[in-house]
């Protein structure tokens, strides 16, 4: 009988985290999830605590790491990624992509695992360049609110590269672009579980700028497929795993209120300081490389996702906070 295939994801309770514990289940591998639950939420894991290739350890990756025994990959999944919360832990937002990424490198050396590491569109900034390729270099402020989080995943690439050349480490480099789905944290600030929460609330659906700013969504499954694919590739530099399809903020709203039935106005705020205007990417490198595109439009996987919504509980739906980073801020 072969060997089962060892694997630590951190980042395990959070939206895309969970979906990748559940699909390296699913293929057969011994999964270790790792969480500090800081932004993540056990109740997105708790159906994997039966199984028995599953373990999980409550543990804050910016402190040294340590796994007993072998271990074949590690996926680094753990940073707050939405607005909302890296606005407000700043300081864990930076550690986590810089000290967190150098624990789990020394990590994957002294194992010999592969690692792959999640780094984001927003590496990109404001982008001068559309759509953007993953040879553009981006249009960052290091010093704007937003810089916390584009300048740790940008730190995190250059040394997850510096371990690949210096070290000889195998590593893999995902730049994901929006991604929505079942598990998504209402009120985070981002787009989808902002306008879907307003529209069953019954509020006004509230757009930061003039809406003509642009954006293109990936269902969850296809960027887990997309990730799976690239960590058994064997291509050592970062790949856009998105869905190029490009809508307006604008145009989405009313799509919202489309899907959702209901009637609300379409209210208008001040566009926040280095919101990206136009995000889309370029995926020929995911086509050519890993033979993958996006698969599910944005009717049906929004389709699931308002499902997934409309399957919280009154208490949870009200919730204006959803999370409490008090205890995290010295």
């Amino acid at each position: 009988m072969p060997i089962m295939k060892r694997i630590l994801i951190t980042g395990a309770a959070g939206f895309l985290g969970s979906h990748l514990c559940d699909r390296f289940i699913k293929e057969g591998y011994l999964v270790i999830g790792m969480d500090n639950l800081i932004t993540g939420d056990l109740k997105n894991i708790e159906h994997l605590f039966k199984l028995e290739n599953f373990e999980f350890y409550h543990h804050d990756i910016t402190k040294f790491v340590h796994v007993p025994g072998k271990l074949d990959y590690i996926l680094h999944f753990a940073s707050p990624a939405s607005p909302i919360d890296y606005l407000k832990i700043p300081i864990q937002t930076l550690k986590v992509g810089s000290l967190g990424t150098h624990n789990l490198l020394g990590l994957a050396r002294v194992k010999k695992a592969r690692i792959l590491i999640a780094s984001t569109s927003e590496v990109y900034g404001d982008p001068l360049v559309h759509p953007q390729t993953e040879e553009y270099y981006g249009n960052v402020n290091t010093i704007g609110p937003r810089g916390v989080y584009d300048e740790a995943k940008r730190f995190q690439e250059s040394i997850t590269m510096a371990y690949h050349t210096f070290h000889g480490v195998e590593t893999r480099i995902v730049r994901i672009f929006n991604t929505y789905g079942p598990r998504m944290r209402l009120n985070d600030g981002r787009v989808i579980p902002a306008f879907i929460g307003q529209a069953i609330r019954g509020e006004d659906l509230t757009i930061f700028g003039d809406g003509m700013q642009t954006r293109s969504f990936c269902y969850v499954d296809d960027q887990v497929e997309g990730i799976f694919r690239l960590l058994h590739s064997d291509y050592v530099y970062p790949v856009n795993i998105g869905n190029p399809d490009e809508i307006t903020i604008k145009d989405f709203a009313e799509e919202i209120i489309k899907l959702t039935g209901t009637n609300q106005k379409v209210v208008y705020h001040p566009l926040p300081i280095n919101d990206p205007l136009q995000r889309q990417p370029d995926i020929s490198k995911a086509k050519e490389l890993l033979g993958w595109e996006a698969k599910v439009g944005r009717a049906e996987g929004m389709k699931i996702t308002y499902e997934y919504f409309k399957s919280l509980s009154p208490e949870e739906l009200s919730k204006e906070e959803h999370k409490d980073f008090s205890n995290y801020i010295k």
